[in-house]
């Protein structure tokens, strides 16, 4: 896998942000129960695949715009799954029905967690550092939610290998870590 980091200034200005308010840390499908305490680490440099050229953008209901980068290389059928969700106007309306303090998940048609398809898991060896944005999944790790995505408000080493890692966050981050359950999307395009 080849890496290269993003450009000094608008990227670390917001790790530098974000880094101020992460806490938590558990996996999706079970609470971690090792009662790990808040981080008050730095997060590491982002590292992004190369070839990533495409930007989603979330725009919240209630203000303000999240960017993230998505990694067609290294999850190319969640990618591509994503963006003809977001073409179609699938996620525009729904909201995060999930909130904690190490993750915000959204997506969900059914607004509780029970909702979207199935397809398959694309593990990759991007580590879940804070922003990684990544796709919901059931017990069966070999199977993804086709619409549930979460973004990781704190490093999330327990996640790697375990969930598809398809994106991270670019700008915005100091957004995610305020957002609120039922906090709704107003729409969300690719670029």
């Amino acid at each position: 896998m080849t890496t290269t980091r993003f450009a000094a200034g608008g990227a670390d200005r917001v790790r530098r942000r974000a880094a101020l308010s992460l806490l938590g840390g558990a996996v999706l499908v079970a609470c971690d129960a090792s009662g790990t305490t808040p981080s008050t680490e730095k997060p590491a440099p982002f590292a992004t695949p190369a070839g990533t050229t495409k930007v989603a953008t979330i725009e919240l209901e209630k203000g303000g715009t999240i960017r993230f980068s998505l990694f067609g290389n290294e999850a190319p059928q969640t990618v591509k799954n994503f963006e003809a969700k977001v073409s179609q106007g699938f996620y525009n309306g729904l909201k995060f029905h999930r909130v904690e303090d190490w993750v915000v998940q959204g997506g969900d048609p059914s607004g509780n967690g029970t909702g979207g398809g199935q397809m398959p898991s694309e593990f990759n060896k991007l580590e879940f550092k804070v922003g990684a944005v990544g796709v919901a999944r059931g017990q069966d790790p070999r199977i993804n939610n086709d619409a549930q995505f979460f973004i990781v408000k704190r490093d999330s080493p327990h996640l790697n290998a375990q969930y598809t890692n398809f994106g991270q966050v670019t700008e915005g981050l100091e957004l995610v870590v305020k957002i609120a359950i039922g906090d709704k999307i107003k729409k969300i395009t690719v670029k």
